[in-house]
């Protein structure tokens, strides 16, 4: 049973790297990694940023 639970863990990792949702979190290690001087944007700012450029900004997708 613990290798189908950690099955679904991964499918359900996988699916949300899909689907974007880890984005915030490849935001900050971007972030600290490339030295940038001053604070890194809030996740509520990174969401907003992120919705604004779609729209502006829209690009073929799947849904």
């Amino acid at each position: 049973m613990n290798a189908v639970a950690k099955g679904l863990r991964g499918f359900a990792t996988y699916m949300g790297s899909l689907m974007g949702a880890d984005a915030y979190r490849k935001y900050l290690e971007h972030f600290n990694a490339g030295g940038h001087t001053g604070p890194a944007m809030t996740e509520r700012e990174f969401w907003r940023d992120r919705m604004d450029r779609q729209d502006s900004n829209p690009q073929g997708r799947c849904c």
